[in-house]
């Protein structure tokens, strides 16, 4: 347990023989389960598992008979979705609070701590890892890979509501109990991009997020190397998330209550790509109209900021920032603990903040967001590689 909550991992392994046995027997003391899942490995993988799980549960004493669950997907799913699998059976087993590390060793398991405080302390439903927050962080990380990430961080912000959250492809993250009834699960993407996904779902559920200070230099040491061609991840995951940005705009301002942000949204997007449309239409035939069409595309770019001004405002009370203490440690900027101040602990059987208000192989994981072998990207990211 750590500070009264029962903690689990949950261990996503596809093709990770020679490094997910590291992972396992790196878990810290105070992780009472940790769900390793196989994902249709074609290696031995599964084996790995099963053996230095037999090792860490035998030696196990603790809230749970095993440390250890060894579970395999009969046919390769995703990250996302052996991670979807890990956070069910926690919420099925109650865990109060369900941190990820990624089988392929490129998260630090003494960084778990950082991810797990804000859930204890009532601060946060959601922690995940932020390579932005210093600037020297950002020279750690590969050019190609840093330009991806901001890309698809801004349309994130979008798509989730979530204006000040950097690093959305970060994939060292914890998770409440009250977030994983909560948020919808289930429905959860189950490839790349399945944590700009879980985003969008958190904030349909009036659930806070915070993003923990974290460097690149774990997870980008050992000549890492990545061969994701961005250029076909990129257009995949903003697919998704402009399904995932309309899906929250129905499920949060049109069903449970009417908002006039999601019509701003929807009659900006329709000018605004109407506009657009018109206005190349008639560029490339030269027609004399164009004005009329850049007009549109221009009103309907103020319409749609104006909704995402009203957006922004409206869910400014669901992100947390944390600054890294001398101890290596995230700790609230003092606005926050100010507050913050007098709230009290969260209830270790719901922990997390308040809410505001009342078939083709896919792969492991590298700790991004995304997965070592991931081939449906244009290439795949192994840890063989580093």
């Amino acid at each position: 347990m750590y500070r009264g909550m029962t903690v689990a991992v949950v261990i996503p392994a596809y093709n990770e023989e020679g490094y997910v046995g590291d992972v396992i027997d790196g878990l810290p003391s105070f992780v009472d389960r940790a769900y390793v899942v196989d994902d249709g490995s074609t290696d031995g993988t599964w084996a790995e598992i099963c053996e230095h799980a037999e090792k860490r549960n035998e030696e196990h004493v603790g809230e749970f008979d095993d440390l250890v669950v060894p579970i395999a997907h009969e046919q390769n799913r995703g990250v996302g979705g052996a991670i979807k699998t890990g956070y069910l059976r926690a919420r099925e087993e109650r865990i109060d609070a369900t941190a990820v590390l990624g089988g392929d060793d490129q998260m630090d398991p003494d960084e778990l701590q950082q991810y797990l405080d804000p859930i204890a302390e009532g601060v946060a439903d959601y922690a995940k890892g932020n390579r932005f927050a210093r600037p020297e962080d950002w020279a750690e990380m590969p050019r190609f890979r840093l330009i991806g990430n901001v890309i698809l961080s801004s349309l994130t912000k979008i798509a989730s509501g979530y204006w000040e959250t950097m690093d959305s492809q970060n994939g060292y993250t914890a998770i409440s109990l009250r977030a994983l009834r909560e948020a919808d699960i289930e429905g959860m993407y189950e490839y790349y991009g399945y944590c700009n996904d879980l985003l969008v779902r958190l904030n349909a559920a009036d659930l806070r997020v915070a993003d923990v200070p974290r460097s690149s230099e774990y997870a980008y040491s050992g000549g890492w190397k990545s061969h994701i061609d961005y250029t076909e991840y990129i257009p995949r995951v903003s697919g998704m998330l402009a399904r995932s940005f309309f899906w929250r705009l129905r499920r949060k301002y049109l069903l449970t209550s009417y908002n006039p942000i999601a019509p701003l949204y929807l009659l900006g997007s329709t000018v605004l790509g109407t506009g657009l449309l018109g206005l190349l239409t008639s560029l490339v035939r030269r027609d004399s109209d164009s004005g009329d069409w850049f007009l549109a595309t221009v009103l309907g770019s103020l319409v749609f900021f104006y909704a995402s001004l009203l957006d922004r405002a409206d869910n400014s009370d669901l992100e947390v920032s944390l600054e890294q203490s001398s101890r290596g440690r995230p700790s609230l900027t003092p606005e926050q603990e100010a507050s913050e101040e007098g709230a009290d602990p969260s209830d270790p059987s719901e922990n997390g903040a308040t809410p505001a208000g009342d078939g083709q192989p896919q792969p492991g994981f590298d700790g991004d967001g995304g997965s070592p072998g991931e081939e449906p990207t244009g290439g795949t990211v192994s840890r063989s590689d580093r």
